[in-house]
């Protein structure tokens, strides 16, 4: 696993044993991208680090992954989030809801999910 060496670098954010993000972290290792990996359910993201997300991706509704099992299985009025502060507390109780991996770019852009030609676009690895 690569280590956060405190220069600017990206930060993968997502869960040790989601499938995508074993993949991810494989790609970038292979193409010798530097990177910091944060497992966020043992090192949860702040609240307003979630929102700033949200909000760059266009609405929780990007940040959250609807498809998941732990979506299908909240109480339907969970679902239902009426302001930002339900949708952090939602988070916070479930961080399994985010889309994975969240990708952080040293210029603070965010991405969700992981596509190779994206990465690879995005870390100018394409072409």
């Amino acid at each position: 696993m690569a280590e956060n060496t405190g220069a600017a670098q990206a930060q993968v954010y997502g869960l040790t044993r989601c499938d995508t993000c074993v993949k991810a972290r494989k790609w970038l290792d292979a193409n010798g991208v530097a990177y910091g990996f944060v497992d966020y359910r043992d090192e949860p993201v702040a609240p307003n680090t979630l929102q700033a997300w949200a909000r760059q991706l266009g609405g929780w509704e990007k940040l959250v992954n609807r498809a998941s099992t732990t979506w299908r299985n909240l109480e339907p009025a969970l679902r239902e989030p009426a302001d930002d502060a339900a949708w952090k507390a939602l988070i916070a109780a479930h961080p399994a809801l985010v889309k994975r991996p969240v990708l952080v770019m040293p210029d603070g852009s965010v991405s969700v999910g992981f596509k190779e030609a994206g990465w690879a676009e995005r870390f100018g690895l394409s072409g």
